[in-house]
């Protein structure tokens, strides 16, 4: 297996910053920006230089204590995906088999290459979109080093429950595999005490997170890794040859934002279940889509039942202003992703775009 790593890129990276914005946007899959303002920060509150050590005190300990994790299971990142980045460096050298579910978020797959890492694929179900678990024991082998999946699922938005997760971890057990589960939008359960699958087995498991997706936190890339200490210590040297020291004032205010996560989850879901229930409500009412209704989250996954998605995709943007995600991306050619973690006011302008639309 070769890989071309001078010439590298991630054509969905690409599309997100540069062609997904829209006046009336369902391209996006986080909550809206929660204001500074409301985190009731004053500027004499910060610094602008801090220790310069593996990983800043308060906030791997507000992390820990999240997750009910111990101070040394938790590697601070530049967001989920420098955390997931970070765990396939510390569990695969280049060459070594990495199992990813498919279809899949396509940064985790650019990384995988990017390491060198010889990929191999199973499915999640076309019926439902849950892991093929079938699938997965017929494609792990000796050599497997690695599984790798998202849950909440993105694109489908679909939740995978623990006595999947931990027929997983039983196969990955057998072969000496470990596996690394993107919960970055598992937040969406806005649960009190949340439950990683790094607890299943904290030798097998690793789970990647941060602040972004439903707290609308986007800026401060606060992400992190639970994992054993063993990988930790790997994890942070990794990372001294990459991004070795944070913006510290960013990790000062992403500390305070723990302090007010309740309050912050609160506003969020109360927004979320509005205009989750204003999306329900159109696709019921519509004939031109398929999909596999999540019970959670900000994303859903909707099949085009005629002509091409791109083209659907790309005159929704040129002729009605709505912004909303090729399935391409995904590995669903027949599919758009959408997201409601906009303003409710915007998303009812943008469903009613999407209408005519469809009326046209």
């Amino acid at each position: 297996m070769t890989f071309d790593r001078v010439h590298s890129r991630s054509p969905y990276m690409e599309f997100a910053k540069l062609r997904s914005a829209a006046k009336y946007n369902l391209a996006t899959s986080g909550m809206p920006a929660y204001p500074l303002a409301d985190l009731g920060i004053s500027i004499s509150d910060l610094q602008i230089n801090g220790p310069d050590v593996y990983g800043y005190e308060a906030l791997k300990q507000a992390i820990a204590s999240r997750y009910r994790a111990g101070i040394d299971n938790v590697v601070t990142a530049t967001g989920t995906a420098m955390a997931n980045y970070l765990a396939m460096a510390a569990c695969a050298n280049p060459g070594d088999e990495v199992l990813i579910e498919q279809p899949t978020y396509p940064l985790l797959l650019d990384a995988a290459r990017y390491l060198g890492l010889n990929v191999k694929r199973f499915r999640r179900k076309a019926e439902d979109f849950q892991i093929d678990l079938k699938d997965l024991k017929e494609n792990l082998s000796p050599a497997t080093k690695l599984i790798v999946l998202c849950n909440m699922h993105n694109p489908t938005g679909v939740l995978t429950l623990n006595e999947s997760l931990l027929e997983v971890g039983e196969m990955a057990r057998r072969v000496g595999a470990r596996v690394i589960v993107d919960e970055v939008y598992l937040e969406m359960l806005w649960k009190v005490e949340p439950d990683p699958a790094f607890h299943l087995d904290q030798q097998t498991f690793l789970s990647t997170n941060s602040l972004t997706k439903g707290y609308g936190l986007s800026g401060l890339r606060c992400g992190w890794v639970l994992a054993s200490r063993e990988l930790v210590e790997r994890m942070w040297h990794i990372n001294d040859v990459h991004g070795s020291t944070p913006v510290f004032m960013a990790e000062q205010v992403s500390v305070m934002a723990f302090r007010k996560l309740s309050e912050i989850a609160a506003k969020q879901k109360a927004a979320l279940d509005t205009n989750r229930a204003l999306l329900r409500e159109f696709l019921e009412d519509q004939s031109a889509f398929d999909y596999v209704w999540p019970e959670h989250g900000t994303v859903a996954a909707l099949r085009i039942r005629q002509g091409s998605a791109d083209e659907f995709a790309e005159r929704l943007r040129e002729k009605f202003e709505v912004g909303v995600v090729p399935g391409r991306f995904f590995e669903m050619p027949q599919h758009v992703r959408v997201g409601v973690g906009v303003p409710t006011d915007q998303l009812r302008s943008a469903l009613a775009q999407l209408r005519k639309a469809l009326n046209t």
